[in-house]
């Protein structure tokens, strides 16, 4: 069965451009942003709040308003998530598998 040429073209767009890797990507991304965010919550945090006191003070960190410890933790959850991320990504040689045929 011929598939109408719009369709055609979609779907060789789909599998030329990588879109389903992508998507692929996007899911992968958000269960490993859960995973990470409940490491820094359940095993990173406590570990810090045994040898410093507490750091929930430092999520109600406050400037002129502006409710900046909020937005630190968020920094340092997005490195953490970076740098797991790369470090999975480069361990199991993932970088290899997305090369452009010329």
């Amino acid at each position: 069965m011929k598939l109408p040429t719009t369709l055609q073209n979609f779907v060789t767009f789909v599998r030329e451009q990588g879109v389903m890797g992508l998507a692929i990507g996007f899911i992968l991304g958000d269960s490993t942003k859960q995973l990470v965010s409940s490491f820094v919550e359940d095993i990173i945090r406590p570990t810090i709040n045994f040898f410093v006191g507490d750091t929930d003070a430092l999520t109600e960190w406050t400037v002129s308003g502006l409710n900046l410890g909020n937005f630190l933790v968020a920094i340092i959850d997005f490195v953490i998530i970076a740098a797991v991320v790369f470090f999975v990504f480069k361990g199991l040689k993932l970088d290899k598998l997305d090369k452009k045929s010329s």
